[in-house]
């Protein structure tokens, strides 16, 4: 038996001090990749030797298998494609990696699903997608890959105890900040703050954020925010993240974990946060719907705002230009919910790896064979959390594999001073289309085109709208 989840708050302190946090699937604009094979080496062996030390042998070649992985993350394309070239070389395996565009997994996974060469893995963002896939995924229990997790809240069980997916990546996102220009603004007469810590509430968050802005000249920067984009790059920052924090507190309140029927207890609540986003921004926001991913995290990146909400996995899109590792900071999304003081940033997985059980059984056993080798090899190892810059939930990542990233210490911080993790509750929205609507009418009330009233339709109506179809 796996360690419950009264474990869980212990292990990911150590977890989040020994790596970084990758992208939410659908954070770059890419679009499909041209199916890749790492071609087989001629001097493979089946028998692969130990490497120095404790690093496992790489897995045994398994006959004629192969390896097709349909990827949910654009950000690390190249990485896995990297990763697929390496485990050929070694084992002789040939593995085909396909990235989907930004947006269009479940479609681009519907699509190759129905072909004779289907993905022999592929993955499900959690409970909800499982239930459109779970006739496809190949009971892992006995894997390799499974006994390496280190609990079984990063497992998707099925009812009959079948481990259908593994999640492999834990992620956490908030307000990413700049210090320097903080502190540039509460050196300024008039400032309504003395130190960040002092930003404990969205009454702080928003008197802050609003004085920032009225100053915004003499900073020399945009604005408090970046803009709120809601191009395909962007808009899941807020029609899924900053969606689940009135969806987080409204589970919180009711003691669920989903729902058929959410009351929308807290769109108010979202409706405050959303307009601080939008009003006190680098740019107008009848400009939003052409805004993308790429120009908040430009602006962010050249010290023209504040506060940008985003993850850890945006490091990499900040780091080398012009602010300092040593001025990043993460502030929880305050919403202006009862008892927030105690909230923490938002931190859970999305990204579940499941095995194609339709798919013959040598590449089946390929597949898993290929897992293993990513979660115990160095080699694995290294692309997962260095390369890729994950944090994994598998005991099998020692200490050795700690890619620096400020964003990720900070995110430790608040774990070790025993704040509350905000879950991620998003991955019990009911479809695909549910945020589509509702991002949709967010960004219909942002330009002016729309009403509030629209939005909490979206959500509230459209919940119940789209859950009686996937359920029927």
């Amino acid at each position: 038996m796996k360690k419950s989840k009264k474990m869980m708050a212990l292990w990911l302190t150590a977890a989040l001090a020994a790596g970084t946090l990758a992208g939410c699937g659908g954070s770059s604009d890419q679009g499909n990749a041209a199916p890749t094979t790492a071609a087989p080496a001629e001097d493979a062996k089946a028998d692969t030797t130990a490497a120095a030390g404790n690093e496992a042998p790489a897995p045994a070649a398994s006959g004629d298998g192969a390896v097709y992985y349909l990827n949910f993350k654009p950000e690390q394309a190249d990485q896995w494609l990297a990763l697929a070239e390496a485990y050929t070389k070694e084992t002789g395996v040939p593995v085909t990696v396909v990235t989907a565009a930004s947006g269009t997994y479940e479609q681009t996974l519907k699509s190759e699903m129905a072909k004779t060469e289907a993905p022999t893995l592929f993955q499900v963002n959690g409970p909800v997608g499982l239930a459109s896939w779970k006739d496809y995924c190949y009971d892992l229990k006995d894997s390799a890959v499974y006994k390496d997790l280190s609990s079984d809240d990063f497992a998707l069980i099925g009812d009959d105890g079948s481990v259908k997916g593994i999640a492999y990546v834990i992620e956490t996102y908030g307000l990413i900040y700049n210090k320097k220009l903080l502190n540039d603004y509460i050196a300024m007469d008039g400032a309504v703050i003395s130190s960040a810590d002092d930003i404990k509430d969205f009454a702080t968050l928003k008197a802050v954020a609003d004085d920032i802005q009225a100053k915004k000249d003499d900073l020399g920067i945009a604005g408090a925010f970046t803009s709120a984009g809601f191009d395909a790059s962007s808009d899941w920052r807020f029609k899924t993240h900053l969606a689940n924090l009135p969806l987080y507190y409204e589970y919180l309140a009711d003691g669920i974990t989903s729902t058929d029927a959410v009351k929308g207890t807290y769109l108010d609540n979202f409706k405050q946060i959303f307009d601080l986003y939008i009003t006190d921004s680098t740019c107008a926001p009848t400009l939003l719907s052409g805004k993308t991913g790429e120009d908040a995290a430009s602006e962010f990146a050249l010290g023209e705002a504040v506060f940008y909400q985003n993850g850890t996995w945006a490091y990499n899109d900040i780091k080398d230009n012009e602010v300092a590792d040593e001025d990043l900071g993460m502030l929880p999304i305050f919403i202006g919910a009862d008892n927030e003081t105690n909230q923490g940033l938002c931190t859970g997985s999305e990204n579940y790896w499941c095995v194609n059980s339709k798919a013959s059984e040598a590449n089946i056993q390929a597949t898993l064979d290929f897992l293993q080798w990513v979660v115990e090899s160095d080699a694995g190892k290294n692309g997962l959390a260095k390369e890729m810059g994950f944090v994994t939930p598998f005991s099998t990542f020692t200490e050795e594999y700690l890619p620096a990233n400020p964003l990720v210490a900070a995110a430790d911080e608040y774990v070790k001073n025993g704040t509350v993790s905000v879950t991620w509750n998003f991955t019990t929205m009911p479809s695909e289309e549910w945020k589509n609507q509702l991002g949709s009418a967010m960004l219909e009330y942002a330009q002016g085109t729309g009403n509030w009233d629209a939005v909490v339709t979206a959500f509230v109506d459209g919940w119940a709208t789209e859950y009686q179809a996937a359920n029927n």
